[in-house]
């Protein structure tokens, strides 16, 4: 178990939280209640069973670290794509062109998580042979958290990257429309302490827009800087968030927005011009389900023992240097990137399930209904 004092003391103020949460606006649902919705819910669509299973487990990981806006609440996407016929509940991408570092491989418009493990696991062998393995993926789908795939490699010793592009959400800056997507950019690297890798698994933009999809779904105002209007014009109001666009990591041009406007056109590079599908403003329109995604995603696995010495020890150390700094707030120490997901992670093990907001729930249980499958459970 982590026993760093930051890690502990992040650890309280969440169980604090939690405790509040559940008096009010959430309830506790197990695990195993989570995983048989998704299961079922994409058999009804579809989905072979095994498919299904490991669409469970990325969304069910998602919701445990809480990223909430990748986890379940992305149901009834997969649904809707893969009973519309543009996912595929079934097969194996297929590798297009190789060689002893890289390959491209063609995902077949099956979900996203299929399409991303097979890549990544490419990419480990690839580097466990060369150093490196870099592979990039056509004619995939939604991959849920990128952190997914990068800690696929960590776990085996190895830096891990993921990246993808997506439907057009993000606003340039100084545009008034949507031309890119939210973009993330992801790492994990391996310390020497089991469970504690270096994570960084970001948005390109300002927030990803499952997020003001959660706001809007729990009734919330956007924190400034998110998100613009059908006009271009900072709003916080979720329903106009929701049909406008998020800005760029950094929010306007005046707090560097442009910044994130190039990363996430440097992922779109990566991504869809490897690949060599549809870039930008061409992707397909965000939950539409009239033709297959076609996204372009990236992989990338780097052995570190093709370089210095003792890379996981020294990276623990990075880490013990971080954590202790002084805190300009003694409630809240400085963190080492993937510290808060582990202290999510921690927190629903203690209550033996996972908290969602009621408005969640209720959004999830008109799902299942129409799925013809039982709701989720949950903890009374």
């Amino acid at each position: 178990a982590n026993k760093n004092p930051s890690f502990l003391i992040l650890i309280a103020a969440i169980i604090k939280k939690s405790r509040m949460s559940a008096m009010t606006t959430e309830k506790l649902v197990p695990e195993s209640e989570v995983t048989r919705l998704v299961i079922e819910c994409m058999r009804w669509a579809g989905a072979d069973s095994t498919h299904a299973a490991r669409l469970a487990e990325i969304l069910l990981s998602a919701d445990r670290r809480g990223h909430y806006s990748h986890g379940i609440n992305r149901l009834d996407v997969y649904v809707r794509d893969v009973r519309a016929g543009v996912t595929q509940g079934s097969g194996e991408p297929a590798i297009l062109k190789e060689t002893a570092g890289t390959a491209h491989v063609d995902g077949r418009h099956l979900l996203g998580v299929v399409v991303g493990e097979f890549c990544m696991d490419l990419a480990v062998a690839k580097a466990r042979q060369c150093g490196v393995g870099w592979v990039v993926a056509a004619n995939s789908t939604h991959f849920g958290i990128a952190g997914h795939y990068s800690l696929r490699a960590a776990g085996h010793g190895l830096i891990g990257l993921a990246f993808t592009n997506a439907s057009p959400i993000l606003v340039p800056t100084r545009a008034k429309q949507p031309a890119l997507g939210t973009n993330p950019v992801c790492m994990a690297a391996p310390t020497d302490r089991p469970g504690e890798p270096f994570l960084l698994d970001m948005a390109t933009s300002a927030v990803a827009y499952g997020k003001v999809e959660m706001k809007h779904r729990t009734g919330q105002q956007l924190p400034a800087g998110w998100a613009v209007d059908s006009e271009g014009r900072e709003t916080r109001d979720s329903e106009a968030g929701l049909h406008g666009g998020v800005l760029p990591l950094g929010g306007l041009e005046e707090t560097s927005g442009y910044k994130g406007y190039g990363l996430a056109l440097m992922v779109e590079i990566l991504c869809s011009l490897l690949a060599g599908t549809p870039v930008g403003p061409s992707v397909r329109a965000w939950k539409s389900d009239t033709a297959p995604a076609r996204l372009g995603q990236c992989f990338v696995a780097v052995d570190p023992s093709a370089f210095a010495p003792d890379f996981s020890g020294r990276l623990s150390e990075v880490a013990d240097v971080f954590r202790g700094l002084e805190p300009a707030d003694p409630d809240s120490p400085v963190l080492f990137p993937g510290d808060p997901e582990r202290a999510r992670e921690a927190d629903c093990a203690r209550r033996g399930g996972v908290a969602y907001h009621v408005n969640q729930l209720a959004h999830l249980a008109a799902l299942a209904q129409e799925c013809s499958v039982e709701p989720m459970r949950t903890v009374d």
